[in-house]
C-alpha cells in the first residue's frame, strides 16, 4: 500500500509496445486525490497509451503500475454512437450502467445539463455532448477520472468552460483526474502537474515550468510558451455560477 493515502495510481518507468515497437516508454507519474495531472504532446506521442496503462487496459507492460482504487470513470477520445437512433440523454446514461434517477440527476446537474435529460443525443451541440459524457463518467462518483481529449468538437470559449467544469468536478468529488490535452495554455489554470510526452517523458512539472522547458519549446514552439505566460498573467478572474465574471 502507498505511504501517501491520497495517491490513486502510480506509474513507474511504464511503457507499452506492439510488435517490437514502443508506443510509449519510461513514463513515471502519480495521480493524487483532488489533483489534476495533464498529459500533453503531439499526435502519436503516447498520451492515450499512457492513460490506458494507468487504467489497466494494457496488461503486458514494461515497468510497474500501482493502483489503489477500482472506482474509475473514463471518457474515451472516440465513442461510436449511431446518431440515427432516438436515444435520449437519460437512456444514454443507463445504457451500460444501472443507475438510480437520483445519481443521474446529480451528475447531470453538476455538469450543467440536467435540462437536457429528455433530449435526443443527436440534437446536442458538441459542448453539450461532452458535458453528458462527463456526467456519465462521474455518475458513480469515481476516485479516479481519466479524460482523453474531453473538449473535442468544442469552440475555444466552450473549451475554457469545460476545463473550469473539470476543475469543479475535481474539487466537489475530491477525485484525481488524468487529463489528456493537445493544448497546454487552455488547461493550465486547472492543472496541478503536467507531463509532456513524445514517446517518452520530455519534461514534467507545473504548467509554467513545462512551458519554459526547452523540450516543450522544441515540440510546440517559442510562441506557445509565450502565449502560456501571457495567459497565466491575464487569467485573473473566475466565472460564477450565475455567469458573472469576478476578479480573483
Amino acid at each position: 500500500m502507498s505511504l501517501n493515502q491520497n495517491i490513486l495510481v502510480k506509474l513507474k518507468q511504464a511503457g507499452f509496445r506492439i510488435n517490437g515497437k514502443w508506443l510509449v516508454k519510461g513514463v513515471s507519474l502519480e495521480i493524487e486525490r483532488g489533483k489534476i495531472v495533464t498529459l500533453i504532446g503531439p499526435n502519436g506521442s503516447g498520451k492515450s497509451t499512457t492513460a490506458k496503462i494507468a487504467l489497466g487496459i494494457y496488461k503486458k507492460i514494461d515497468g510497474e503500475v500501482e493502483k489503489y482504487t477500482n472506482k474509475v470513470g473514463y471518457v474515451p477520445q472516440k465513442i461510436s454512437i449511431d446518431w440515427t437512433l432516438p436515444l435520449r440523454v437519460n437512456d444514454f446514461m443507463v445504457l451500460t450502467e444501472n443507475l438510480k434517477d437520483e445519481a443521474i440527476n446529480e451528475a447531470l446537474s453538476l455538469t450543467g445539463v440536467i435540462h437536457l435529460k429528455d433530449k435526443n443525443l443527436g440534437d446536442l451541440s458538441g459542448g453539450e455532448f461532452q458535458r453528458v459524457l462527463l456526467a456519465r463518467a462521474i455518475s458513480k462518483k469515481p476516485d479516479l477520472l481519466v479524460l482523453d481529449e474531453p473538449v473535442q468538437g468544442v469552440d475555444f470559449t466552450g473549451e475554457i468552460a469545460l476545463y473550469e467544469l473539470i476543475k469543479k468536478i475535481s474539487d466537489e468529488l475530491n477525485c484525481g483526474i488524468l487529463l489528456i490535452s493537445h493544448d497546454l495554455h487552455t488547461v493550465m489554470s486547472a492543472t496541478d502537474h503536467v507531463v509532456c510526452l513524445n514517446g517518452h517523458v520530455c519534461c514534467s512539472g507545473s504548467p509554467i515550468d513545462v512551458a519554459k522547458n526547452n523540450e516543450y519549446k522544441a515540440l510546440f514552439g517559442e510562441q506557445a510558451s509565450q502565449i502560456l505566460t501571457r495567459y497565466k498573467h491575464s487569467h485573473d478572474h473566475i466565472h460564477t455560477n450565475e455567469g458573472e465574471i469576478k476578479k480573483n
